[in-house]
């Protein structure tokens, strides 16, 4: 692994922190660039109040220099605004003469109880504050700072929502283009009808006070064939992608390319067929395989899906136990969405540019953007009579 990404803060604290190490030096870099995709990630159909308290914004605090990296630890800052009305709650020091309620009632569904259990508390905000998904907005940072490099090798990420509730989008096709339409929805889905229907559902849940999961695809373009190994378990690229996103909280589910419906295929149904001709080199009719064969990419686009299950935080709180008196009881409530999967689709793209520049680093190397450009360049050169791609 080149990259190293660490996330500190908590969801009510004075700010939520990101260091990324590992990035060349040279890179360029500028806090619109990260601010752009937490916009992007504050948005969607079914959000909650807090995004009306905050307006994430991006301070680069190390590693960068007259806009471009330094090859040191990058270090960025998202303040949050809603710490104002925490302050005493969430105090690093001890306040002196106030006691605060605690949280004994954990909500099925949250980390509260595990947490609370794990880490020997009685106060199920010492555990929530940060495993709370305000975490993401740290690691959407890092994504789009990931992307950066990403992008000057000519390698783009994108997402589309394909499912909220019971309302889904059709199959649509895995280039660029198709992926465009939803950047300007308001769930993030690329067809217009399904949109509508997914934004019905996440009313008439509203209304009822509940919430809604989906499915979330992200895809990425551009991408070279030989990225990530067979050669250890850990390196496969499958698996490093899958774990990024099911990182994600509320994502219970994860395939790549037609995943869980080639199952019930044979294998004559399931395998991307390889052609070859003299100009344009190999190619593949279908991508089944979702741009990854045995831990690496094998030149195709890049697709994966997420499933999320709905926001465990309701309006009409589901039963628990009290942890302190052992009751029958309800739990408690904080501020949520009815539905965050457009948020996590974001989020999505940003963990997975990450999991992607790092192996980028792994295979082109460089202390500088020079090198790994200069890397890049090599190996398409080497492959270039098979595999064509123009630099």
């Amino acid at each position: 692994m080149r990259l190293r990404v660490l996330t500190s803060g908590e969801s009510h604290g004075p700010a939520l922190a990101v260091t990324i190490d590992g990035l060349p030096a040279g890179l360029a870099v500028s806090a619109e660039d990260i601010d752009r995709d937490l916009a992007r990630r504050q948005g969607g159909h079914g959000r909650g109040g807090r995004m009306s308290i905050e307006a994430d914004r991006a301070r680069i605090i190390s590693g960068v220099r007259l806009g471009r990296t330094l090859g040191s630890p990058i270090t960025v800052l998202i303040e949050n605004r809603d710490h104002a009305n925490w302050s005493e709650v969430m105090s690093v020091e001890e306040v002196e003469g106030r006691q605060f309620p605690r949280e004994t009632r954990p909500r099925p569904g949250h980390g509260d109880l595990a947490g609370m259990l794990k880490y020997g508390t009685g106060d199920a905000r010492d555990v929530l504050e940060r495993a709370s998904a305000r975490e993401t907005a740290a690691r959407t940072a890092a994504g789009a700072v990931a992307r950066c490099l990403l992008r000057v090798l000519g390698i783009t990420v994108a997402s589309r929502v394909v499912r909220i509730g019971g309302a889904s989008a059709p199959r649509a096709d895995q280039d660029a283009a198709s992926f465009a339409p939803a950047e300007r929805d308001p769930v993030r889905c690329a067809d217009a009808e399904s949109s509508r229907a997914m934004m019905e559902e996440i009313d008439l849940a509203a209304s009822d006070g509940d919430t809604l999961g989906g499915v979330f695809e992200v895809a990425a373009f551009g991408l070279v064939p030989g990225l990530g190994s067979a050669a250890q378990a850990d390196a496969r690229l499958d698996a490093r992608l899958c774990g990024a996103l099911a990182s994600i909280p509320g994502v219970k589910g994860v395939e790549v390319g037609e995943g869980f419906a080639l199952a019930v295929s044979r294998g004559s149904e399931s395998h991307d067929e390889i052609f070859f001709e003299s100009g344009p080199g190999i190619s593949r009719p279908t991508n089944r395989a979702g741009g990854l064969e045995a831990g690496m990419t094998n030149g195709e686009p890049l697709v994966l899906r997420a499933a999320m299950k709905p926001i465990p935080t309701l309006a009409r709180p589901l039963s628990t136990v009290d942890v302190e008196t052992l009751e029958p009881t309800v739990a408690f409530k904080e501020r949520a969405d009815t539905c965050a999967v457009p948020a996590a689709a974001v989020v999505g793209e940003g963990v997975v540019a990450l999991v992607l520049a790092d192996a980028v680093l792994e295979k082109f190397g460089g202390d500088s953007m020079a090198d790994v450009e200069l890397g890049m360049r090599a190996y398409l050169e080497r492959i270039g009579r098979l595999w064509k791609r123009e630099v």
